[in-house]
């Protein structure tokens, strides 16, 4: 028996990897950290197992899954969740709920997708890795961080009014698709008018 599998209290996120295009294992690693859940698409698959990782659930159509059977002795006790391409995403999330996972970190996915997880959004705590950017979700439509002088995101419903305040004063403006903002060091406040999402570099 492992030692990754000695204690699974869903308490940590789990990791759902998507697409690995552009991705090292620098930036999973961090995620890995407290041993959480880790779910793979079938099509990212050989490149995880590639990095080390210990996969949990591989979602797979079911053509893969027959001619991948040795993947579940060679890598017990992982276990393949059927789903085609379409629908993969939902198909990991409804699981997560499921097994009573409180959140997941979404490696690999179009952060542009972002309004396609809002029935999801409202029963886990989702977080999005994807191209060099983490975004987290602000459904309380107010968000107060301290931050380095960096560039951070915005991304949110187009034109929606959101009021950013910091040391160097306020700022009012409406948010394009995705807006980028330069912040100086110390604490950032924004506010919003419905669910916006905050990204930094990683």
């Amino acid at each position: 028996m492992s030692s990754h599998h000695f204690v699974k209290e869903q308490q940590e996120p789990a990791v759902f990897i998507l697409n690995t295009e552009g991705l090292s294992f620098d930036t999973v690693s961090p995620l890995l950290e407290w041993v959480p859940t880790v779910l793979v698409w079938q099509e990212s698959l050989d490149q995880v197992l590639s990095w080390g990782i210990k996969v949990d659930v591989i979602l797979a159509e079911e053509s893969f899954q027959r001619a991948n059977l040795h993947l579940l002795e060679e890598q017990y006790p992982v276990k393949f969740l059927t789903a085609e391409k379409s629908n993969f995403l939902h198909e990991g999330l409804h699981y997560l709920q499921a097994s009573q996972h409180k959140g997941a970190h979404l490696v690999g996915y179009p952060h542009q997708n972002w309004e396609s997880l809002a029935s999801e959004i409202e029963f886990l705590d989702l977080t999005i890795l994807d191209a060099g950017w983490k975004y987290y979700p602000v459904k309380s439509k107010e968000f107060k961080k301290w931050f380095i002088a960096s560039t951070i995101r915005i991304l949110g419903k187009e034109g929606m009014p959101l009021e950013v305040s910091n040391d160097d004063g306020k700022l009012f403006l409406p948010l394009f698709y995705l807006t980028q903002l330069e912040v100086s060091e110390g604490i950032t406040e924004i506010k919003g008018a419905e669910l916006f999402w905050v990204g930094e570099e990683v």
